[in-house]
């Protein structure tokens, strides 16, 4: 749709005769004063959402230039690419009557299809003549994702003692999984063509699934895996928290045409999905960017606030990847992410802050479980900022001391100049994101965030996103990944110790020693740590492969020597391999305290499941 809008001291028509394609009209025309008349060229591709937003540009104006009747006068000659007379009189219509329903203007609208003289004088101030092209969200996520393709880079390694290395230079051979990630980088291959090993695991631990009533990538958690989900989502807040940030909540949906977002989606697109409302048509959130940026450009900040951290846990975020990319818990529609937002006084306060939250990354990751050996680091820097900080960027990789991958580029296309993740790259050689810190330089301009500084004076700050774990589903992907190259090895897969599900399990030998056995569960279960016990009409040794088969950490198993002797004989899982199981004489006090130092520091959530294996439903 193409719009000519001028501020008129009045605007005066008369309708002369009609086209084969004009709309019934039993009038002569009509004189308007102070008015802003929006001319008006109906294109083939336009929609009820182009209407919208065509409605949010003349609200815009008219209130700016301060006017409260507004003519919407049919004009074929903006455009060469006109809708069919019905097209164009239908959406002229809904115009109207959208204008109508704000109660707000005076709206008149002049027919379609007749050939009219008319006169108009321009009030003739800056804001007086405005034309605009209006077009759907589609189209112009479909052209900025268009140019995004092109943006050009190039790709370095750059070592521990400060050397960038072209990558067709680099000596990988005692670095694979890094070539790995950097071959995954380069071909950009995303689309799935095996199932990755992870699928399996979280099917059979009864973790999640797929959910055929919903969208794809769209995941049902059982109650083993909700707990997962529940303590990572518990730590990773408690860590952000911790680290200086307050905690918000902010919502899932917002106005597709609202100025401010609406030129974000334009300038940064993503695959959203679209909610059609009875005035309004939203999109679901795809990060917590929109509602703590909204909410800081309305908060008052100064020099003294700064470095100022918002913090969102985000259920869900929504992101309508392609049908092909979606696998498992790796990459999905609706997902959860720990979402926080550093507002910055320079750069350099803005540096220090992405070097602490580099380190906060690192030790978030690890104390769930994933180590610098388990991912790969990738830097992406516009070459300027990389001239100007090759100092600070160097301090990076020499924390970890290990080879990263650099992605340049000579144009800045993005909203950050500097961005790390860190990646883990599964069984099938596909990279996936985890942590990441970027560095913003737009955003604040273009949500009007300020602060005031010491001398009184109103600056725009520099923001930085970060996700110090990444999505939590991601999280739990790497895990499951993580264990199965632990059987790869000899290693018997499991899960951290404080994210298992069950930690003990106690089997009695015979159903006469199951009361000892439930005894020594609630003891355990009463310093916190999560019990069952399987009482279930099965052999000693299948009770025994299916405790394997579930991953459980510690195995215990109580018979008369046991109850007599009043100890434990435990069987620890991670100390096993698939040659030989690892079994420890013990009392319950020490598998408690060793339990215990597993889990230190570490959320504790009861399992909502019954405690006898017995009365347990099987959801897969």
């Amino acid at each position: 749709m193409k719009l000519l809008l001028i501020h008129a001291d009045y605007m005066e028509y008369e309708v002369k005769k009609k086209t084969k394609l004009a709309e019934e009209y039993s009038g002569k025309g009509e004189r308007i004063d102070e008015v802003l008349v929006v001319f008006t060229a109906v294109e083939k591709e336009d929609d009820e959402e182009v209407v919208e937003r065509a409605v949010n540009e003349v609200v815009n104006v008219a209130r700016k230039v301060n006017v409260n009747k507004v003519l919407i006068y049919p004009y074929a000659h903006l455009s060469l690419n006109l809708a069919d007379a019905d097209k164009g009189v239908s959406l002229l219509k809904l115009f109207e009557a959208k204008l109508n329903e704000l109660d707000e203007f005076e709206v008149h609208r002049s027919p379609f299809g007749w050939y009219k003289a008319f006169k108009i004088s321009c009030k003739g101030h800056p804001l007086s003549e405005l034309s605009r092209e209006i077009k759907g969200i589609e189209e112009d996520v479909t052209q900025a994702l268009k140019a995004e393709e092109k943006v050009k880079s190039y790709w370095y390694i750059l070592k521990p003692d400060g050397e960038l290395v072209e990558i067709e230079n680099f000596d990988f051979s005692n670095y694979k999984k890094l070539e790995k990630f950097v071959n995954y980088e380069i071909a950009k291959k995303r689309a799935v063509d095996r199932i990755p090993p992870h699928v399996e695991y979280m099917r059979r631990l009864q973790i999640a699934d797929y959910e055929e009533a919903s969208d794809s990538g769209h995941l049902r958690y059982y109650p083993k895996g909700r707990l997962i989900k529940s303590l990572l989502e518990t730590f990773v807040t408690e860590k952000c928290i911790e680290y200086g940030a307050m905690e918000v909540e902010t919502p899932i949906m917002y106005d597709r045409n609202h100025p401010t977002l609406r030129k974000y989606l334009e300038r940064f697109p993503a695959r959203q999905y679209i909610i059609k409302g009875d005035k309004r048509d939203f999109f679901l959130r795809f990060a917590a960017c929109f509602g703590q940026f909204l909410m800081s450009s309305d908060a008052t900040i100064t020099y003294k606030n700064l470095p100022l951290k918002m913090y969102e846990l985000t259920r869900y975020s929504f992101r309508k990847e392609q049908r092909g990319e979606l696998v498992g818990l790796r990459r999905l529609r609706a997902f959860t992410m720990p979402d926080m937002h550093t507002i910055t006084k320079d750069m350099e306060q803005a540096k220090q802050e992405f070097f602490n939250q580099y380190r906060l990354s690192i030790d978030v990751l690890k104390d769930i479980g994933l180590d610098p050996e388990d991912y790969e680091v990738a830097i992406r820097i516009t070459r300027d900022f990389y001239e100007e900080n090759k100092n600070f960027v160097h301090s990076l990789v020499e924390v970890l001391r290990k080879p990263i991958l650099i992605e340049m580029w000579d144009q800045r296309f993005f909203y950050f100049v500097l961005k790390f993740e860190f990646n883990f790259v599964d069984a099938l050689d596909k990279a996936s994101a985890l942590s990441t810190v970027q560095i913003d330089v737009e955003n604040a301009e273009r949500y009007g965030i300020d602060f005031v500084d010491e001398d009184g004076s109103k600056k725009k700050p520099f923001i930085l996103h970060c996700s110090a774990s990444g999505a939590i589903e991601r999280v739990m992907y790497a895990l499951l990944e993580k264990a199965y190259f632990m059987m790869e090895n000899g290693k018997l897969p499991m899960l951290p110790v404080w994210l298992s599900p069950t930690q003990v399990r106690i089997i009695p030998v015979s159903e006469k020693f199951l009361d000892y056995a439930l005894n020594i569960a609630n003891q355990i279960e009463r310093e916190n740590i999560r019990v069952d016990v399987d009482d279930r009409d099965e052999t000693l040794a299948k009770k025994i492969r299916d405790a394997a088969t579930e991953w459980i950490p510690y195995i215990v198993v109580v018979g008369e020597k046991e109850m007599k002797e009043n100890t434990l004989m435990v069987t620890i899982r991670k100390k096993s391999t698939q040659k030989e199981q690892k079994k420890v004489k013990m009392k319950i006090e020490e598998l408690v305290d060793l339990v215990k130092q597993e889990c230190k520091g570490k959320p504790f959530k009861r399992l909502c499941l019954p405690k006898l294996l017995s009365t347990r439903p099987t959801f897969v």
